[in-house]
């Protein structure tokens, strides 16, 4: 790529950041500017860059979609012995960032993931289309394979639920919460000057430190 395509600049200023616009809890504004990215149809507003780390230390990431955000934390899904989760399973820290650049708007935050409960992951997993449900069954998440035998598991698992009005959900498959720890709030300003805002949770669990910060 040419120098002068990676060295273009834009300047930021559609809005600001002050500290009478936050809430009292990172979820809270985190679900007030989910909402404000979606109703400028932000690309896959919910999507969110999670960070995990294996058992030698290596980091990897990867886009999952938000599907639940409460008081607790945010709550994706997938399959429980592909890469992430196998990473979750032996290091829970992990770290999710957002960005939205039609709000020129990001989030960091840093937490730890835990498993949903069985009934929680039954609950979601029951809203999804039948075809992803029979679909959770065929992937062998992660691992080398071939297209073909991919269509074949799908086949034949679409015959195994065929006469079921239910698709079960596999045990594999499921849920975490991300409970956050620290989070950070980016607002893109002219020259630079970008604001930032970091909440840090304190001893209460419903407790938070909220500091500005440099850009």
């Amino acid at each position: 790529m040419e120098h002068s395509k990676i060295d273009i600049r834009k300047d930021y200023a559609k809005q600001s950041l002050n500290r009478e616009d936050l809430a009292d809890s990172p979820e809270e504004l985190l679900k007030k500017w989910l909402s404000d990215a979606a109703e400028v149809d932000a690309f896959d507003y919910n999507a969110m860059y999670l960070s995990t780390v294996n058992q030698e230390g290596k980091p990897s990431g990867r886009i999952v979609l938000l599907r639940g955000l409460e008081e607790s934390g945010l709550r994706f899904y997938t399959n429980y012995t592909s890469s992430k989760g196998k990473d979750i399973a032996v290091n829970p820290h992990v770290a999710v960032a957002f960005f939205w650049k039609e709000l020129e708007r990001q989030v960091r935050i840093e937490g730890t993931a835990y498993r949903l409960t069985p009934e929680e992951s039954d609950a979601y997993y029951a809203t999804r289309p039948r075809s992803s449900q029979i679909g959770a069954w065929a992937s062998q998440q992660s691992e080398s394979n071939h297209q073909d035998d991919l269509k074949q598991r799908f086949e034949a698992m679409s015959e195994k639920f065929k006469d079921s009005e239910n698709v079960p959900r596999p045990e594999h498959w499921g849920g975490f919460r991300v409970v956050i720890t620290s989070c950070e709030f980016w607002q893109g300003r002219p020259n630079r000057l970008h604001q930032r805002w970091r909440y840090d949770r304190g001893e209460a669990a419903s407790e938070w430190r909220v500091t500005p910060l440099d850009p």
